[in-house]
């Protein structure tokens, strides 16, 4: 599932597409892709003449703000989920997994493309940011979809606030990977990052997080954010055809990966062979010796 880096990517190009143009018409190609939202394709005709003012994120979820910032169109790529431009002029057809499609003013287009669709689009009215800052990256408007209300700041956004997310994480009482899995604690992460943050911070992710000094945690925090800023560099990690960009060119972190994917290789640090074990309904990559599991408590 692409996690914070793709869906940035995705936003970023979106915006000279989108940001400023009206939209001129729009297409549900499929009603499932508009599932979440009340009355279905029908409600997709109130889009038609609205501007889109801003292309915005907040951790795995994409939304564009329109004209009045009480409406939003949110999207969630789910696991094989596209947004791809076609600039004013282009020709090509829509093809069989275009789900929505919208037609800017300019004759441009922005395809939902989604082979599996497990993603999707809603329409949905905006509600004010619990903690009062901008909703997320790419616009200054303190409002949220309201379907991610609950949705945590993430590790890219400057109006995290990294003392109480230390203080909060300790206060969870669980292990340090679900905990950065943990979308109402910090959003944007997933597997794969949680891997490399936690090989960067030399963490096993059982660790307890009540036991872990807010000094190890915020090691963790700034190791998650600096792996995904460097992903985001390179345009994000793909390893299909199905994670792209607008332009549908793939990202190149896949090369720079220390743990995710790499089980049975040896570890970039001490050459131990990185192992992989069960984890929720997925699974983990870490080094047997860089990130020992923490002793069992007694009692």
């Amino acid at each position: 599932m692409p996690e914070l880096p793709e869906v940035e990517v995705v936003r970023a190009g979106l915006v000279p597409a989108l940001v400023g143009r009206e939209i001129a018409d729009v297409e549900v190609r499929h009603p499932r892709a508009v599932r979440n939202t009340a009355g279905g394709s029908a409600a997709f005709a109130a889009l038609r003449g609205r501007e889109v003012v801003g292309v915005v994120r907040r951790g795995k979820y994409l939304w564009l703000l329109l004209d009045d910032g009480k409406d939003a169109l949110l999207a969630h790529l789910g696991m094989s989920g596209q947004m791809l431009v076609q600039r004013p002029g282009t020709s090509l057809e829509p093809g069989p997994h275009v789900r929505a499609r919208l037609v800017a003013d300019d004759g441009g287009e922005v395809w939902f493309v989604d082979q599996r669709t497990f993603g999707y689009v809603d329409l949905t009215p905006t509600v004010a940011t619990p903690d009062g800052g901008p909703g997320g990256r790419g616009s200054p408007a303190r409002v949220l979809p309201r379907p991610v209300a609950h949705v945590a700041r993430d590790l890219l956004d400057p109006d995290l606030d990294m003392a109480s997310l230390v203080a909060r994480t300790r206060r969870r009482r669980t292990e340090v990977k679900r905990a950065l899995l943990d979308q109402t604690l910090v959003s944007g992460v997933g597997n794969i990052y949680a891997d490399e943050a936690l090989w960067r911070a030399r963490l096993h992710g059982t660790r307890a997080t009540d036991a872990l000094p807010p000094a190890r945690l915020r090691e963790l925090y700034t190791a998650a954010g600096d792996v995904m800023a460097e992903a985001l560099a390179q345009g994000g990690t793909s390893f299909d055809a199905l994670y792209v960009n607008v332009a549908g060119t793939p990202g190149y972190f896949a090369r720079s990966l220390h743990a995710y994917g790499r089980a049975g290789e040896p570890c970039d640090r001490c050459g131990t062979l990185l192992r992989i074990e069960p984890f929720m309904n997925r699974r983990s990559v870490s080094c047997p010796r860089c990130q020992r599991r923490a002793p069992q408590r007694s009692g």
